[in-house]
């Protein structure tokens, strides 16, 4: 069984809620397969919670003041955290970053964009100027902050394994410039040589695809059971429920199996950013 993770209170605002949240809990003498029964949501989920780590939802907030008799507490303090979780993110992608960072495995795929966690902040703006032209300059540079700031995660001293997809034609089907697109290759290339990660490309010659719809990232954790969030145009979902995730998790293994070998995509990668970099030269 894993050691007990106690949460660091001081650390955010969703660490301090989830620290009360224990304390309450365990001041009234509940285990939290006794505190989530009747809630219709999971003992992983609450336990997430309570660590800092997930985002609590109104109808659970008002199951848990119900039963721990705490006048209303937890339910008037949700906002507060989706809140201090939101900033530079959409609502419904706020759990994620905290969750990337405390995986044990990541495994990801987009199919109309470069990762975020492997984007560097001019492609990211670039991608805003194309998808979200009405976006201010300061919403647009809080978003980038927020997008670089989960990158962090390949500085950690342990770190998720990850393994990503990247669908070729992202990489060279783009209006980008080429110094962009340039540093954009050249910084996978480094992280996945430094870090040890791997990555596939799966080619153009691939017509159709699984997983051709939108964004899927798989993470599996030490303490909880493995989740998938999946993510179309304004919309996302956190997914643990064993039997959607086990069809992602087979979907992604289809995805793998058709896209090139691990060598074979560095070596694409690698003649990618030497053209774009070449290109880039001759504008200059």
């Amino acid at each position: 069984m894993p050691a007990r993770k106690d949460p660091d209170a001081s650390a955010s605002v969703p660490s301090f809620y989830g620290a009360e949240l224990r304390y309450k809990r365990e001041a009234a003498g509940l285990t939290l397969e006794q505190l989530i029964e009747g809630s219709y949501r999971g003992i992983s989920f609450l336990s997430q919670i309570e660590r800092g780590e997930r985002r609590m939802p109104v109808d659970l907030a008002r199951h848990v003041d119900l039963r721990l008799d705490t006048d209303g507490f937890f339910e008037r303090r949700c906002d507060d955290v989706a809140k201090a979780r939101q900033t530079g993110h959409a609502w419904y992608y706020a759990d994620v970053p905290d969750m990337e960072k405390r995986a044990q495995t990541l495994e990801e795929w987009a199919p109309m964009s470069v990762p975020g966690l492997l984007q560097t902040g001019d492609y990211f703006r670039g991608r805003i100027q194309y998808a979200d032209p009405e976006a201010s300059p300061e919403k647009c540079e809080e978003r980038v902050r927020a997008r670089l700031a989960r990158a962090e995660l390949w500085t950690l001293p342990v770190r998720p394994s990850y393994w990503g997809i990247l669908n070729e034609s992202v990489l060279r089907r783009t209006p980008l410039s080429p110094s962009v697109m340039a540093e954009q290759v050249e910084h996978i290339l480094d992280l996945v040589r430094s870090t040890r990660s791997i990555i596939q490309v799966v080619p153009e010659t691939s017509p159709w695809t699984p997983l051709d719809y939108g964004v899927v990232k798989i993470m599996t954790f030490a303490d909880a059971p493995p989740t998938v969030y999946a993510e179309g145009d304004h919309t996302g979902q956190l997914i643990d429920y064993p039997a959607q995730v086990a069809g992602f998790r087979r979907k992604y293994d289809l995805l793998r199996a058709v896209a090139l070998p691990p060598a074979e995509s560095l070596a694409l990668m690698e003649e990618l950013a030497r053209t774009y970099r070449y290109e880039a030269e001759k504008r200059e």
